[in-house]
């Protein structure tokens, strides 16, 4: 009311002094737009009193706070700093409240730093945005301090002043001092700052790097391990958005050297720890990524055995460049260790397919057994693949191809072992390169091979120029080590030829059998049933020559084989082949199975099958078999099924034990019909 009185006085002296205290009045009274009216009255005055206009700016900043323009606050603030620094200090010690000013210090710290970390720009949304909610359009408004480290300096001056313990505060003017240029008055305050709490994390990080802008390397390096030791490495971010891009560059090539000097020292894990965190500040001074340092951070996570975070700094440097070649070895060795196969050959085979050459050295840096697994792994990976694309005969498989081809020939500069050439062989006779193939064998083994697997594709490669039978011995010899890889390679052969391959093979397998060498007719006998692509006359040959060995379980399989193609052969065949199929079984005493494929042969061709019986197992042997089993079948009431084995059973011999057993049939069933 006072103040109302003297405004309506006709005396205009101390006019915007006192609008400034009615509205610092209204302004407590929480009349908020009628001290705004009476603050910018003062403000927008044509010869304004900086006293009034100070206290007018410091109350409209105040004012803003509540509607949330907070930037908008600081240009204020500053604004009035720089009419007056010592009148600013007064006016927010007399007139803002104990319980506004805490807030308005907190907010006015945080513009000063977005502003000094580029976050806030003059002119910017901040501003539009206040012009449309405020309707203000004035010359103070729209011209504040150049961008604004003079003006944040005087800012950060009025918190100083206004709390000399306030550490923030101090570091907010050191950042706006060391932005104006004056870098040793930064320093003597952040030094200052330091001297008071020795163990501050943001102030140890903008000593660093002041030190190694000074040339002060020792220093420098002191202060980075303190800051290590605390172990708070994200109060270099602020400081980043604040340090010029020189310094910044700066920082990360120092603390990239320091890094790699501390590896090329003790490989403890103290002092991996140490270069891992120098390598951390390099790369946050880099804005996040630098990809030297990622991957050399990479793998000192991986010595510390911290393989998750290791494949998480190779996933950032594959993130930008996926074809990185050492990004790839690099995970593919992490996941080598974590024993994860399908993602560790993933790996290994892209950075192969971008530089092989640089690949190679690091797969032979590895231990022996690492080195050995991941060979294994690639071997396995390429075998398969190739497998599968000869079985599909996947016409459109060029680039795969050419991808094995690649892993393969790198393989054979790796480790000189005879299953790397072989494979190598095998995928250039699988593109077609027959005469490349041919050469790469002999070179690798020499004209007249000692190993069994080069013979068999040295045999595949100069079928043409040779004759069947020549090259169906070292195939039988193949045949009796690994069956599934004269199959791989009977897809290099075309089909007339594997015809010839397979009657020839048969033929030597019959001589040697008369000879009685059963070993060495099975290697044939298998070469001619996989050449033919299971042929039942050849199945049954390897199926004697099997029995011949008392192999009797893989000669029941062929025999299996060929019943089940049983269909357009005569009943004499067949009979013959359930002959065969009853003998095994009986061999391993599975006499159930035996008997039914001895009465089905009966039941096909009883002159063959009593003739077949008599050589072999004996019909006197065989009846008490058929004994058993119908005595067996008797003794659990199944009387037509045991009826049916001992009719069958009196065939082959008129056993008295099974007359006997006919005879009990026929009174424990009187009262049904089992005819």
């Amino acid at each position: 009311d006072m103040c109302e009185q003297l405004l309506a006085a006709e005396q205009s002296t101390y006019h915007n002094t006192l609008l400034a205290l009615r509205g610092f009045c209204s302004l407590h009274a929480q009349d908020h737009q009628g001290a705004l009216q009476d603050f910018q009255r003062v403000i927008e005055h044509e010869s304004p009193h900086p006293s009034s206009c100070i206290k007018a700016l410091c109350g409209r900043g105040l004012i803003r706070i509540s509607g949330g323009s907070n930037y908008l606050t600081a240009l204020d603030y500053i604004t009035a700093c720089q009419l007056k620094l010592d009148e600013t200090i007064f006016t927010i010690k007399s007139y803002v409240p104990w319980n506004q000013r805490g807030l308005l210090l907190k907010v006015l710290q945080e513009e000063g730093q977005m502003m000094l970390q580029k976050k806030r720009y003059p002119g910017g949304s901040s501003v539009s945005f206040q012009k449309k909610q405020t309707g203000l359009c004035t010359s103070l408004t729209l011209k504040p301090p150049s961008r604004d480290a003079p003006g944040v300096f005087q800012l950060a001056s009025l918190l100083v002043e206004l709390d000399s313990s306030d550490e923030a505060s101090r570091i907010l003017c050191a950042d706006a001092l060391y932005q104006m240029g004056r870098g040793e008055e930064a320093h003597e305050m952040l030094s200052l700052a330091l001297s008071r709490n020795p163990q501050r994390a943001p102030v140890l990080a903008r000593l660093a790097l002041l030190q190694l802008k000074r040339g002060s390397v020792y220093d420098g390096n002191q202060l980075l391990r303190r800051l290590i030791r605390i172990g708070d490495s994200s109060c270099l971010l602020p400081v980043l958005d604040i340090f010029q891009e020189e310094d910044r560059k700066l920082l990360q090539s120092h603390c990239r050297w320091r890094a790699l000097a501390i590896l090329k020292g003790k490989q403890e894990a103290a002092a991996i720890k140490e270069a891992i965190a120098h390598l951390s500040f390099a790369i946050l001074a880099a804005g996040g990524y630098a990809e030297d340092c990622l991957l050399t951070r990479a793998r000192c996570y991986g010595r510390l055995g911290q393989m998750k975070t290791a494949i998480f700094d190779f996933n950032a440097v594959l993130k930008e460049d996926p074809r990185n070649v050492q990004a790839l070895s690099g995970r593919g060795f992490v996941h080598l260790a974590l024993k994860q196969q399908k993602e560790a050959v993933q790996d290994l085979i892209s950075a192969l397919k971008v530089e092989a050459g640089a690949v190679i050295p690091a797969i032979l840096s590895l231990k022996p057994e690492a080195q050995g697994l991941v060979m294994g792994w690639l071997l396995q990976h390429g075998r398969a693949t190739l497998s599968e694309l000869m079985a599909t005969k996947d016409l459109p498989g060029e680039e795969t191809l050419r991808d094995l081809l690649m892993m393969a020939k790198a393989l054979t500069k790796i480790c000189r072992a005879a299953q790397y050439h072989i494979f190598y062989t095998d995928v250039l006779m699988a593109n077609g390169e027959h005469q490349e193939a041919l050469k790469h064998l002999q070179e690798a083994f020499g004209h007249c091979p000692a190993e069994d697997f080069a013979r068999a594709r040295l045999a595949v490669l100069q079928l043409q120029g040779r004759n069947v039978a020549g090259a169906a011995a070292p195939l039988s010899v193949l045949a009796r080590r690994d069956e599934k890889d004269l199959a791989f390679l009977l897809n290099f052969v075309d089909t007339k030829k594997q015809q010839h391959l397979a009657q020839a093979a048969a033929q030597e397998g019959k001589v040697l059998m008369k000879g009685h060498d059963h070993q060495q007719a099975l290697g044939y006998h298998s070469l001619a049933v996989l050449a033919s692509r299971a042929n039942p006359r050849y199945l049954r040959h390897r199926a004697a020559c099997l029995m011949h060995l008392k192999k009797y379980e893989k000669a029941l399989k062929d025999m299996e084989k060929v019943i089940q193609g049983h269909g357009c052969n005569s009943p004499k065949t067949q009979a013959g082949d359930h002959c065969c199929q009853g003998f095994l079984l009986l061999a391993l005493a599975q006499e159930e199975a035996a008997v039914q494929h001895y009465m089905q042969a009966l039941q096909l061709d009883e002159p063959l099958a009593l003739g077949t019986i008599t050589e072999c197992p004996g019909r006197a042997s065989l009846t008490q078999t058929f004994h058993r089993i119908a005595q067996y079948n008797f003794e659990k009431q199944r009387y037509e099924e045991a009826w049916k084995i001992t009719d069958y059973g009196l065939k082959i011999d008129k056993s008295s034990e099974l007359q006997k057993l006919k005879a009990r049939l026929k009174r424990e069933a009187s009262s049904c019909s089992i005819h």
